[in-house]
């Protein structure tokens, strides 16, 4: 039913006379027409003024470019052979591991000078042999107690509580009981391990065995010998000097090795190496290579193999950045007109010109690599909506030297040479993810000014079964035991109200590093390890960590340059570490690492002072 025609609208709505109920069916408003030419033209009411703000802000300045559409690029690729820590012998790279594992491993400490250490894996070793010898039915069926006599020939000797060389497996309880309940009924599988690699005969000194016998046992040391190469990753032995091939450097307390492959630019060069100066373990990726073009390491390795391919580029997103549609709202989790650079923070400045003016004119392609590869462009042809194709070169390509030149994600060259720039792209074998064991060692090397000296603080250290403790625990433990071996004489009565004294004592889990000259330098300083005099018989005091034990076993002095410590610290740490390959495999190795400290400290070492010998009154707060 039509509704009746209201002539006069005004007097009808003062008047109320006819009201009216609105009923809304959708929450968007309803066209009255299929034209919309209109509402797509966004009609401006002052069309001059907005070509007059173009005009000042040069948007009229147009280039004759158009967007790409495909792009063909052309790639070498090379991978890495060869391998060599700094100022070790060269070897080959291995390919059945990631780099992590070869760049970070060390040698597992089990012993410290004549100090038997790592128990854990001790035993770990001598129950694989009990394994094996179980699993045997020859050797069981003679009632020969084969491994009763392994247990006899290399034993775990009880620690004897009174005699000083022992006190490190005696003074923590946990330690000492242990070593009790192992002593005469476990075998020591390290010293069975090291006799085999010698070159023993897994059959030497157990009485008793028929020629069958023995060709049973060396079978079965050869697999323990191959499961425990196998199962912790270990520096290799220079057999000329004899010492193991790590890379990590004491003096500058960083990993530094090298690697090479043959150079995928081609050219006449039969070689390029790439040197990691100043690795601190944990991440390993390319940024911590550059261009050694004075370290050759005499590899060649494959010939580059060439990878053609034709893609899409897409542009470049982030968060924040200009919407490119009509009416698009951006959300506010990034808002760019909030940040408020300073006039010197260039970086901060760079960053906001690119995501706010140059956003919409970056582009990036798709290119899969293989881990393990080192990569150079030999082309790249782009082309755009308009059919022209464009070939593109190298940004970061000239001088070495220039100082103007852009680029990223390219090595740098070592020295100051003036030479063809490297704009090559390496991918190393490496994983995205490493499990990292507890800390096993921690030390934090700080700076105390009234001392003007470095303390090596042991936060952290490992015991004899192959734990680890708060070092300041494991230091007053084995104070209390000597005390007790060794108890100091009951001092005079005093005579005086105050005394004098020399210096008095630190922590034993301290380890000072005092300023010395550089040889042959009067500037220049390193830091020198040194020894603070024990609390009951004025002996040096021994570190307890690997870090700081740095040649102390061969009566060696050990010496840190001074710019490693800086005034923050700094913090070292040793554990285990847990990976896979891309085949499946597992890697363990024991790295260190070094990170940021927490600041200066001070020890409380005092010189030439007088000590109040007045004892305190009763009810008198100490």
């Amino acid at each position: 039913m039509a509704e009746p025609r209201i002539d006069n609208l005004r007097a009808a709505l003062d008047g109320r006379t006819a009201p009216t109920v609105g009923l809304w069916n959708r929450l968007e408003g309803r066209p009255r027409t299929t034209d919309f030419d209109r509402a797509l033209r966004a009609e401006v009411r002052d069309p001059l003024w907005m070509l007059t703000r173009q005009w000042q802000l040069g948007e009229f300045r147009g280039a004759d470019a158009g967007s790409p559409v495909t792009a063909t690029y052309s790639v070498n690729t090379t991978t890495p052979t060869r391998f060599r820590p700094a100022g070790g012998a060269v070897e080959p790279l291995p390919s059945d591991r990631p780099l992590e594992t070869v760049a970070e491993r060390r040698a597992l400490p089990f012993a410290f000078g004549a100090d038997r250490i790592s128990f854990d894996l001790r035993l770990a070793i001598g129950r694989r042999w009990m394994k094996l010898l179980a699993q045997n039915l020859l050797l069981n069926v003679v009632s020969l107690n084969v491994r009763g006599k392994y247990i006899a020939r290399y034993p775990i000797a009880l620690p004897d509580p009174t005699v000083d060389a022992d006190t490190p497996r005696v003074a923590h309880p946990e330690v000492w009981s242990t070593m009790q309940a192992l002593a005469g009924r476990r075998m020591d599988g390290y010293e069975f391990y090291l006799f085999l690699k010698g070159g023993g005969a897994a059959y030497d000194g157990i009485s008793g065995l028929l020629g069958l016998h023995r060709n049973e046992l060396v079978r079965l040391s050869k697999r323990l010998v191959a499961w425990f190469d196998a199962l912790i990753d270990q520096p290799t032995v220079d057999p000329n000097s004899h010492t193991t091939n790590a890379t990590w450097d004491p003096r500058r307390l960083e990993h530094r090795f090298s690697v090479s492959a043959r150079p995928p630019e081609g050219g006449t060069a039969t070689e390029k190496v790439l040197t990691a100066q100043e690795y601190p373990g944990g991440t390993l990726d390319w940024h911590a290579f550059s261009i050694d073009p004075k370290g050759p390491l005499g590899g060649t390795g494959p010939a580059a193999a060439a990878l053609h391919r034709t893609v899409f580029p897409a542009p470049v997103r982030f968060s924040g950045m200009p919407l490119p549609r009509w009416w698009a709202l951006e959300d506010e989790r990034t808002n760019f007109a909030a940040v408020r650079p300073d006039s010197t923070d260039l970086a901060r400045l760079i960053f906001l010109e690119f995501a706010l003016v140059y956003s919409n004119d970056w582009y990036q392609l798709p290119c899969d690599l293989p881990a393990g590869t080192l990569a150079s462009i030999q082309g790249l042809a782009v082309t755009d909506v308009f059919g022209q194709q464009r070939w593109i070169t190298p940004a970061g390509s000239g001088s070495d030297a220039n100082w103007q030149r852009w680029t990223m994600f390219t090595l740098d060259t070592i020295g100051d040479d003036d030479i063809a720039a490297d704009t090559s792209l390496l991918l190393p074998p490496s994983v995205p993810k490493v499990a990292e064991g507890p800390v096993l060692e921690e030390v934090s090397l700080i700076r105390d000014e009234s001392a003007n000296m470095v303390w090596g603080v042991e936060q952290t250290v490992r015991l004899a079964t192959g734990e680890s403790r708060r070092g300041s625990e494991v230091a007053a433990e084995i104070l209390a035991h000597r005390l007790v071996l060794h108890p100091p004489p009951t001092p005079p009565a005093p005579v005086a109200p105050v005394r004098y004294e020399a210096m008095n004592s630190v922590p034993e889990n301290w380890i000072p590093f005092v300023p010395v000259h550089t040889p042959g330098q009067n500037r220049d300083i390193q830091l020198q390890r040194a020894a603070m005099p024990g609390v009951v018989d004025g002996l040096p005091v021994r570190p307890r960590t690997s870090l700081l034990r740095e040649g102390f076993d061969a009566r060696l002095q050990y010496f840190v340059n001074e710019e490693e410590v800086p005034q923050s610290g700094t913090r070292l740490t040793v554990s285990y570490n847990r990976t896979r390959w891309r085949d499946g495999r597992v890697s363990v190795w024991l790295s260190a690492q070094r990170g940021v400290g927490r600041g200066e400290g001070h020890s409380g070492l005092a010189f030439d002072f007088l000590a109040d010998t007045t004892p305190p009154k009763s009810g008198d707060t100490p």
